[in-house]
C-alpha cells in the first residue's frame, strides 16, 4: 500500500452529531490503540481530576471558529488526544459552530446579542487577536474563577497568561506556548537550483538573511511567473520575528509604545524593501496580498516550484498528508521541509521566533464554563506529559508521514521560543492604532511606491504615539471601573 500505517489509529465507529452554523460534515470518532489508550487515562489519572470530582462530567461544550480544533471528519486526520482524554475519561464532548475566518467575530458578537452564544473561542494575538478590546467590549469573561495558575498543571503558562490580564483578571485559559511563523520549501525545487538545504544551513549556523536574499534573488524571474516569496506573513516574520524586536511593546505599567528606530527593525525593512524592488515578492498588479488561487491557498507555488518560500504559521503544515501533497509537496519522498526563520548577520548571533499562546477565551454568558476549563485542563494535560507528547508525536510520523528530521526541527524551534521569545502585542487595539500601525506592518513590504522605512516613521510616527497612549488610557478607565 501507498500508505503505511502502524496500528496507532484505528476506526471504531462512526456517529453522526448534532451540526451547529453551516457545518454539514459529519464528525467521526477515532480512537488510539489499547496500549496507547490505557498509558493515556494512567497518565491523566495523575495529572487531571477523577470524573466523580468534577460537575462538567457528561456535559458537552459549544465551540465557535472556523476551523474544528477537536472533533474529527476523516480517518487520515490525527487525533487530538486533549479532545480524546476529555471524551474518554469525563464522557464530555463538543459541538463545532461553523463560522469563516473573516466573519468569526461578528458570528460571536450576534449569538451573544441574540442569547444563544457558544460556550468558547480560540484565544490570539496579533491578526488573531481576541485582546483587549474584546475583552473590554464585553465579548469575553475573565477565567479566573475557573483555574488556577499556581497549580502544577498550570504553572508553567502563569506568564504567558499575564498577557491576556486586565488588571488582576485574566481573560484564556493558556493551554502552551508555540512558535508562530516558520520557512516551509520544497526539497526537490531546492536541489533542482542547486540550493543548500536551508535545514542544513540552520544545523550549520549559516541560514542568515544574506544567504536567504542570495536564495530569492536568483530564483525570482517574473517572466516565467516565479517569486521567491508569496503569501502575507513574510514582511511580519521577517521584521518582527526574526529581529527578536516587535514594533508595539508594553512597559512595567502595562502602557503600550512604539520602537521604530531599533536598528534590527530598521535593518530588515531595507531587507524587505530590497526584496519588493527587485521582483521578489509575487503579487497581482497592486493586490500583493493575493494568492495564487482563488480562494487562495497558501503554498500552491511551492509545490509547483513557482514559489521558493511560503513563510507561514506552523500550523499551515500540521495537515493530512492529501492537503500537504496538494499544497506543498511529495510527502512520501520527502519533498516538503521547514526551517526557522533566517537570522540578521549582523545581529547578535542569535536566531529568533516569536512566540503565539494556544488556549481559548471564554465567552460572556457561556452556558457551560466549567465544561470549558475542564477541556482546557485537558488540552493543557497534552501539551506538558511526556508520555502523551510522544503519542502525538507517533502520530504525526504514522499518519502525516513526518520524519524523525520533522521532527528535530519542531523541538529546535521550541528550543528557540524558549530562549528567545516575544509575544506580538498588536491586533485586537484600537482602530485609531491598527490604521497607523498597519503602515509600519506593511508599507515597506507591499505599496506599490518605492516606500522606504524612513518615508513610513516620518509619516506614521506620532500619530502612531498619540493612539497607543489613548489605547493605554483606555485600559486603565477600564480597569479603574472594576473597582
Amino acid at each position: 500500500m501507498k500508505r503505511f500505517l502502524a496500528i496507532a489509529l484505528t476506526l471504531l465507529m462512526i456517529v453522526a452529531l448534532v451540526g451547529c452554523g453551516n457545518n454539514k460534515r459529519k464528525p467521526i470518532i477515532l480512537t488510539l490503540s489499547s496500549e496507547d489508550s490505557a498509558a493515556i487515562l494512567n497518565a491523566a489519572g495523575i495529572r487531571l481530576p477523577e470524573k466523580e470530582e468534577t460537575a462538567a462530567a457528561g456535559t458537552s461544550i459549544i465551540y465557535l471558529g472556523a476551523k474544528d480544533l477537536m472533533n474529527n471528519y476523516s480517518e487520515d486526520q490525527i487525533v487530538n488526544t486533549g479532545f480524546w482524554t476529555f471524551r474518554e475519561k469525563y464522557g464530555c464532548s463538543v459541538i463545532f459552530m461553523e463560522t469563516t475566518y473573516q466573519e468569526r467575530f461578528d458570528k460571536l458578537a450576534t449569538s451573544i446579542v441574540g442569547g444563544d452564544p457558544p460556550d468558547f473561542f480560540q484565544a490570539g494575538v496579533s491578526s488573531e487577536a481576541t485582546f483587549p478590546m474584546y475583552c473590554i467590549n464585553g465579548s469575553f469573561q475573565p477565567v479566573d474563577k475557573y483555574v488556577d495558575y499556581t497549580e502544577p498543571l498550570w504553572a508553567a503558562m502563569a506568564d504567558a497568561a499575564e498577557a491576556f490580564a486586565l488588571g488582576e483578571r485574566h481573560f484564556a485559559f493558556v493551554t502552551d506556548i508555540n512558535f508562530r511563523n516558520i520557512v516551509p520549501y520544497n526539497r526537490r525545487v531546492i536541489e533542482e537550483y542547486g540550493y543548500d538545504d536551508p535545514a542544513d544551513l540552520y544545523w550549520n549556523d549559516e541560514w542568515t538573511w544574506d544567504k536567504f536574499y542570495e536564495m530569492c534573488m536568483d530564483f525570482s524571474d517574473e517572466d516565467l511567473d516565479k517569486f521567491a516569496l508569496e503569501g502575507d506573513a513574510y514582511n511580519g516574520a521577517l521584521v518582527q520575528e526574526s529581529t527578536g524586536r516587535k514594533i508595539i511593546r508594553k512597559d512595567e505599567e502595562g502602557n503600550y509604545y512604539a520602537v521604530v528606530d531599533d536598528p534590527y527593525i530598521e535593518a530588515a525593512n531595507e531587507l524587505l524593501y530590497n526584496l519588493k524592488k527587485n521582483g521578489c515578492v509575487y503579487h497581482k498588479g497592486t493586490d500583493y496580498w493575493a494568492g495564487r488561487t482563488s480562494p487562495k491557498e497558501a503554498g500552491t507555488g511551492v509545490k509547483e516550484g513557482l514559489t521558493l518560500f511560503y513563510i507561514c504559521l506552523y500550523d499551515n503544515i500540521v495537515n493530512t498528508v492529501a492537503e500537504m501533497e496538494a499544497l506543498w509537496g511529495d510527502m512520501h519522498n520527502h519533498e516538503f521541509m521547514f526551517a526557522p526563520l533566517p537570522r540578521y548577520d549582523n545581529g547578535d548571533g542569535e536566531y529568533y521566533l516569536s512566540s503565539i499562546p494556544e488556549g481559548f477565551m471564554l465567552v460572556e454568558n457561556a452556558r457551560n464554563p466549567e465544561g470549558v476549563a475542564l477541556y482546557a485542563a485537558c488540552d493543557r494535560f497534552k501539551r506538558m506529559d511526556s508520555v502523551v507528547m510522544n503519542i502525538d508525536k507517533k502520530q504525526l510520523k504514522e499518519k502525516y508521514l513526518w520524519t524523525d528530521e520533522m521532527l528535530d526541527m519542531y523541538d529546535e524551534c521550541r528550543r528557540i521560543i524558549l530562549k528567545n521569545s516575544g509575544m506580538y502585542l498588536n491586533g485586537n487595539l484600537t482602530d485609531n492604532v491598527n490604521n497607523a500601525y498597519n503602515a509600519f506592518r506593511d508599507k515597506v513590504a507591499r505599496d506599490t511606491g518605492a516606500t522606504s522605512w524612513a518615508q513610513v516613521k516620518e509619516e506614521y510616527k506620532d500619530q502612531l504615539d498619540y493612539y497607543l497612549v489613548e489605547q493605554s488610557d483606555i485600559i486603565k478607565d477600564y480597569i479603574a471601573s472594576l473597582g
